[in-house]
Order: structure tokens, then C-alpha cells, then sequence
């Protein structure tokens, strides 16, 4: 009697058969993703660029091809004598584009404050946006706001729900690979379950660290292009940050790489209270201990409206009172750089959100500092130009990512062709 572990010949075959059949999808399923990234790559392509780019052969590529258009991924133009183009004989090239309308992508920012949602299309042309106020810390209520945020840009862009492919929402919390953020009593309420919420929709989702999103924002469209190692410091009332290290975004065990309670270890720090509050706490408290003399501006704004702006304005003024206040803060950058830029070994540090606008002064000096507080080459320090809406910029260039590398596994809905949810 032979062994257990022996097969007869017919199990034999029919496992071979199975690998055989196995390696056969794998390939095609590599093939049909190289000729859908060609789609992605290039505005308009024919069959012999997809041969050029794949090396695959014609019949494949061109039934591929047939199989993206049948599907709603590609268009078909028309062919190239027809558009203009310079063949004279034997069989005109057939030309294809992949369909911007062939879905939609939702990229929200939800910050503590307030929600905005933006709707791009498949070539990252923004639709529309929407936002929202928010007054309360409380999960449903947030949960509202988000949800009509989304909603609203909807609406504006003319985008049915059936039509969204993906949707990744930034949340101020560091969050996992499901994108549920650790127990904690206020990273529990600035992420009230997204991920579960629009997964049940039926959207491809993906909930991320905020300030990790402005950091794709920044390489994809921003003051980070260029840098294959760059440190994003998001400042409002408190910083945040996102690593992108040799190319590669640096998450951490649980999301949580950037959550900068650190600082409160630097001397010369002591939190991770950002621009936007301290400026504002200083100059406060320079007026009411009577340190600001009577030509100050920061003297006679009324205490509700002073702000970051406030102090910037009046320093690029040359007034004495904000200069101190913008080389106070310059030194605290400089400390913060110091150590983020000598642990990561980065290139750049870009300054983003809304204050990064007006940070040239505190940056100058800033720069000037981390000169002697780390050896050469000191990493560079740039304000953002994507203003406060880079989270929003970074969720749906991330949205359009995923969209990208799951396509095998997508229906594209055009717009248009499904009643609104």
C-alpha cells in the first residue's frame, strides 16, 4: 500500500492544472495592470506606446485595451489619421484615454474645528468643495458635519454617491492600518468610526493622520516636490507631523510617527503648541504685563483678533514688540528642526496650513539659527503655498492613489449614472 502523502496521477494532473491555471491569472492580472497604468500615465496613448512602455505583445495589449474600453475605464478617440496625424498608409493607430468621468474621488479634511470635503475627478481635477463649522467635540455631531460636508461637495460637483470609487479623510489623531485611532478620549471623538461609516457605503476608505496627508500633499503638488526626504510640521494650535523619508511615508507601529508630544522633552520648547497659539499667548501676555509700547499694532487689536496674522504683519512692519515676538518663535522653530531634521536626516522642513502664508520672517531667522544648532548641511525650511487646504489636497491625491493600485478590483460608475446617496 503506498504512503498517505502519495497522489495518483489523475491528483497529480489536476494540481498542475491548478497552478498552471493560477500563473495564468497572476499574468494576466500583471498585464492587464501595466496597460491600465500606461492609461493613468498619459493623456492619450496607442496600442504601440503600451507596447513600447510594457513590452507586451500587440493582441494582448489590444485586447486589454478592447476590455478597459467595454468596462468604462478607457476611452476610444478617434483614430490618428482622423485626428491629424501623419500616417499615410496601411492601418491608422487606434488612440485611447483614460475616462476622467469614469468615477470620483472624495478627499475630507476633518479638523477639529471644522470639515471640508472635496470631490476630484480621475485625473485629480477638484469639482468642488464643501465645508462645514463645527462648536462641539461631540462624535455625532461630528459625524454629521462630515457626513454633510460630503454631501454638499457631492451635490456641487454633480457626482452621485454610486459614482465615488474612494474616499480618505484626514483626521487631527494618529489612526492604523484599518484606520481606527488608539482608546483615547480625544482622538475617540476627532475620529467617530470613519472608516466603518463610509466603508459602508460601499467606498474603498481609508482614514489618515492629517498631518501625514499634508505631507503627501506637499511631495504631489507642493513645497515638498523634489526632496526624497522631507519633514511636514502642520502648525495651528499645535503641531503635527508627517515623514516622508527616502521616499516613503513613515507611519509607525500605530500611526502614530508624527504625534509630537516629544517636545514637550526639548529644552527650549516644552509642548507642541503651535504658531498659531503661542504667537497669539505671547502677545497677550505682553499687553496685559504693559511690555508693548502705545505705536505697537498689537497694542489696540482687540484681544479676539489678535492672532499669528496680527503678529506677522505688524513684524514685516518692522515693529519692535512683534520682531521680539517673531525671534522668540524663530528660536523655538529652530530647536524643533534641530531635532527633527538631525533624527530623520531630512533635506527639507516644510512649514504647512493656513499660517504658512505669512512665516518668511519667523523662517529667515529661524534658518539662521539652525545653522549653529546642527551640523552642515542644516535641512532647508520653506513655507507651503497649498494654504489650508492641504489636507484636503493630500486626501484626495491619496484617494486617487488607492483608486490607482485597486483598479483590477473596481467598477467605474461614470458620473451621472447613479441616484445620489
Amino acid at each position: 500500500m503506498p504512503p498517505s502523502y502519495w497522489y495518483t496521477e489523475g491528483e497529480v494532473s489536476s494540481i498542475v492544472t491548478a497552478i498552471d491555471e493560477r500563473a495564468a491569472f497572476s499574468q494576466r492580472r500583471a498585464n492587464a495592470a501595466a496597460v491600465l497604468d500606461r492609461g493613468w500615465d498619459a493623456p492619450v496613448f496607442t496600442a504601440s506606446d503600451v507596447i513600447a512602455a510594457t513590452g507586451l505583445a500587440r493582441s494582448t495589449v489590444i485586447a486589454l485595451c478592447d476590455e478597459f474600453v467595454e468596462r468604462g475605464w478607457f476611452a476610444e478617440l478617434p483614430n490618428a489619421r482622423v485626428a491629424g496625424g501623419e500616417y499615410r498608409k496601411g492601418r491608422p493607430a487606434r488612440r485611447y484615454e483614460l475616462r476622467a468621468d469614469a468615477g470620483a474621488v472624495v478627499g475630507v479634511d476633518a479638523g477639529q474645528h471644522c470639515v471640508t470635503a472635496a470631490v476630484a475627478d480621475l485625473r485629480g481635477r477638484e469639482l468642488a468643495r464643501a465645508r462645514t463649522g463645527l462648536d462641539s467635540d461631540d462624535p455625532v455631531r461630528r459625524t454629521e458635519a462630515t457626513d454633510t460636508a460630503v454631501a454638499d461637495a457631492l451635490e456641487r460637483a454633480g457626482v452621485d454617491a454610486a459614482s465615488v470609487l474612494c474616499i480618505a479623510v484626514g483626521v487631527p489623531a494618529p489612526t492604523d492600518a484599518d484606520g481606527n485611532s488608539p482608546e483615547s478620549e480625544f482622538w475617540s471623538r476627532m475620529n467617530p468610526g470613519y472608516a466603518a461609516r463610509f466603508r459602508d457605503r460601499g467606498w474603498l476608505t481609508e482614514v489618515e493622520n492629517d498631518a501625514n496627508l499634508a505631507a503627501i500633499a506637499e511631495g504631489a503638488a507642493g513645497a515638498g516636490r523634489g526632496a526624497s526626504s522631507y519633514v511636514t510640521l502642520v502648525s495651528g494650535e499645535r503641531f503635527g507631523a508627517g515623514y516622508v523619508v527616502d521616499g516613503h511615508l513613515v507611519r509607525g507601529r500605530r500611526g502614530g510617527a508624527g504625534e509630537l508630544g516629544l517636545l514637550a522633552l526639548v529644552d527650549g520648547v516644552g509642548s507642541a503648541h503651535g504658531v498659531g497659539a503661542l504667537l497669539r499667548e505671547w502677545a497677550l501676555e505682553a499687553r496685559a504685563a504693559g511690555a508693548l509700547p502705545d505705536t505697537s499694532p498689537l497694542m489696540w487689536t482687540a484681544p479676539e483678533q489678535t492672532g499669528a496674522e496680527t503678529v506677522l504683519k505688524a513684524a514685516e512692519a518692522e515693529d519692535p514688540a512683534a520682531l521680539k515676538l517673531v525671534e522668540r518663535m524663530a528660536e523655538r522653530l529652530a530647536r524643533i528642526c534641530a531635532v527633527l531634521g538631525g533624527l530623520l536626516d531630512v533635506e527639507r522642513i516644510v512649514f504647512s496650513g493656513a499660517v504658512a502664508a505669512s512665516l518668511a520672517p519667523v523662517l529667515r531667522h529661524a534658518a539662521a539659527r539652525l545653522e549653529d544648532l546642527t551640523p552642515a548641511p542644516a535641512p532647508e525650511l520653506v513655507a507651503s503655498t497649498l494654504g489650508g487646504g492641504v489636507v484636503s489636497v493630500g486626501a484626495l491625491t491619496r484617494a486617487l492613489e488607492l483608486v490607482r493600485a485597486n483598479a483590477m478590483t473596481l467598477d467605474p460608475v461614470p458620473r451621472g449614472a447613479g441616484p445620489t446617496g
